[in-house]
């Protein structure tokens, strides 16, 4: 695949589809208003590859999924005149709820095991001949204050009932994780034909952040099956999917990924550890690897009770999408070390593999000087690009002075976190009346944020 350019807009889910993961207008006007700025790659939102009930993101676990996907391609070939190249992130992920309401925690989710009326019956909550009685035991459990809850439950029922149960890789007594690598590589291959289908350039395998294939490479992971514990296991299903896709697509389409060079939590992968990642991926034969830091759940701010566990809210997550507010050496560029960590590495073993890099890279300066030092082979400017999606083309015309800046403040991020429509404060500050004249669908649902950057 040739690019034009080598400026790359990462994948963000913008929270435009609907509950059966279609491709939406809104979804259409998202993606159309990006390509208008012509970068040389435009990567689709995270796309579930199976299809399941998963809130309003994009899916492409099925057949009748490509239609929608089909048109999509088409826009942006057309809004771009035919000079961006259109990738699509799919992603695996599992099973997380909301935190809940401490009462129905124990009347519901928890499973009672004989320690929990073993521990009552020890300090005097419990008779000793209701120590099996189930309904006895919830209500005794009820009864103890948050303070005394670690006496009773166990790490993993405390962090359940404290931030909302989630499922982890590392849970092979359940069936259906234990089953994950036979499964995935298929679900995998089948979402990226389907993405060939449909148009697209290439896919771009999720395998970063606090998502399934992250988690496999993660160092926390120690499976016992041969795909957990040391760096070939942690490795092995990023492989085998990696193979199984490029088996069911053709050779002019594009297999990469996104990985994390460093997964800022205690016992997680290190950047040492990423860079042999790296090598094995692009020895493997992946076209491209997107680099990325953190993000991950481990970390992630304790949720309000009905809300659900965020990982960009936690040290991690900042590291992931640095703002104004972190400490030194600042916003900008701040992860580039990293990728040029990984492309050196890549590049000392004979690969050529082509490596993106980000992470609060905002100037026409910023991203040129990434290229020219060597820190990587493409630029990648997410939040950037969502405030101003026309400032590659800007800079490209010598209009600099024209382009929008992003603020990194994370106001984006904040609506994200709500799984609310996903917009820049900065579109608000816009000429209405221009605005009015050139868009479509202006207004979110709340009536008070722009849907679309401002022309």
């Amino acid at each position: 695949m040739t690019v034009a350019t080598r400026a790359w807009v990462p994948a963000m889910v913008p929270w435009r589809s609907n509950e059966d993961g279609d491709v939406t207008p809104e979804v259409l006007d998202w993606y159309g208003r990006f390509a208008d700025g012509r970068p040389g790659v435009l990567v689709v939102e995270a796309t579930g590859i199976r299809d399941v009930p998963s809130g309003p993101l994009l899916r492409i676990g099925h057949d009748r999924c490509l239609p929608g996907l089909r048109r999509l391609t088409e826009l942006v070939r057309e809004r771009s005149g035919g000079e961006t190249r259109v990738l699509i992130q799919i992603i695996d992920f599992l099973r997380i709820r909301r935190r809940p309401e401490p009462a129905r925690y124990f009347a519901e989710y928890l499973a009672v095991r004989p320690e929990h009326g073993d521990a009552l019956v020890r300090a005097g909550r419990l008779d000793a001949d209701r120590s099996h009685d189930a309904a006895a035991i919830r209500s005794a459990l009820a009864a103890v204050e948050p303070s005394e809850w670690s006496r009773y439950l166990s790490e993993r029922e405390l962090d359940d009932l404290q931030r909302g149960a989630r499922e982890r890789v590392t849970d092979t007594h359940l069936p259906h994780i234990a089953a994950l690598p036979r499964v995935l590589p298929g679900l995998f291959a089948a979402a990226a034909q389907r993405a060939e289908a449909a148009g697209f350039d290439g896919v771009e395998l999720h395998y970063a952040h606090a998502y399934t294939m992250a988690s496999f490479l993660s160092a926390r992971n120690d499976r016992s099956d041969g795909y957990g514990g040391s760096l070939d296991g942690r490795i092995r299903l990023p492989l085998e999917v990696a193979r199984a896709v490029r088996e069911r697509v053709s050779r002019r389409f594009v297999v990469g990924c996104r990985v994390l060079a460093d997964e800022v939590i205690s016992g997680g992968t290190t950047p040492s550890e990423a860079v042999w990642f790296a090598t094995q991926l692009g020895a493997a034969g992946l076209d491209f690897i997107s680099t990325s830091k953190g993000g991950k759940f481990e970390d992630a701010k304790q949720p309000r009770i009905g809300a659900a566990a965020y990982p960009y809210t936690g040290e991690s997550g900042h590291e992931c999408m640095p703002t104004v507010r972190i400490g030194a050496p600042g916003p900008f560029g701040r992860n580039l070390p990293l990728a040029r960590r990984l492309r050196d590495a890549l590049r000392q073993a004979g690969l050529a593999t082509p490596v993106v890099g980000c992470g609060g890279i905002g100037t026409f300066a910023e991203a040129e000087g990434a290229l020219q030092r060597g820190d990587c082979d493409l630029v990648g400017a997410a939040r950037q690009s969502l405030a101003d999606p026309d400032w590659w083309r800007k800079v490209r015309e010598g209009r600099g002075a024209e382009v929008r800046r992003c603020i990194y403040t994370n106001y984006c991020e904040g609506l994200d976190q709500s799984h609310k429509e996903v917009t820049c404060q900065l579109w608000d500050r816009a000429d209405v009346a221009l605005e009015a004249r050139h868009c479509g669908r202006v207004w979110a649902h709340d009536g008070k944020r722009r849907l679309i950057a401002p022309p």
